[in-house]
């Protein structure tokens, strides 16, 4: 299915555009530079210009994905728990609103290591700061805070790694959340 762009876009906006629809379609490499081109509407010197490798094209994608929440956004004073709990909804409304952006990334980060740092050193940093935001705001024991950030940010990415990869429900995190909370 060929998606039509707006003309009046910017260039890179169309190429990024297509790139998307056709890597989620087809992949990142049965899709030749050229097709992007065509479906962006450009020339296809114009996909190298903004995008000097393929590849790039790719790390540029991810810069598309929703930024995490802030964890200040919907930390609760002096409530740990409840702050995580606002913090998981958030991440997974986030993650539900660029689901296909989203796995097509990650699946693409297995062969591609632009991608896999791209979404581990910024993504998962993005995670972690907000935990640690709602673990300060909720009172957390601060020597305990950047330990506990850490371990939640990495169950909340191994858990979007399950959802990513084909698993039947998105399990609930409440046995996590609550550990962790007891544990500040």
């Amino acid at each position: 299915m060929d998606h039509q762009f707006d003309p009046e876009a910017p260039a890179r906006d169309r190429i990024l555009d297509a790139a998307e629809g056709l890597f989620a379609q087809h992949g990142f490499d049965a899709t030749p530079t050229s097709r992007i081109a065509e479906r962006a509407g450009v020339p296809k010197g114009l996909v190298h210009y903004y995008f000097r490798r393929k590849p790039d094209l790719l790390e540029a994608l991810v810069d598309r994905l929703p930024h995490p929440v802030r964890g200040a956004d919907v930390a609760v004073d002096g409530d740990v728990l409840a702050g995580l709990r606002a913090l998981v909804a958030a991440l997974d409304r986030a993650l539900d609103a660029s689901s296909v952006l989203s796995h097509l990334l990650w699946r693409e980060a297995d062969t591609h290591p632009v991608v896999r740092d791209a979404l581990l050193l910024r993504r998962s940093g993005e995670v972690e700061d907000a935990v640690h935001e709602v673990l300060t705001a909720g009172g957390g024991a601060p020597e305990r805070v950047h330990g506990a950030a850490r371990l939640l940010a990495a169950a909340i990415g191994h858990r979007y790694a399950l959802d990513r990869h084909g698993a039947d429900d998105r399990t609930d995190m409440e046995a996590e959340l609550a550990f962790v909370a007891a544990g500040l």
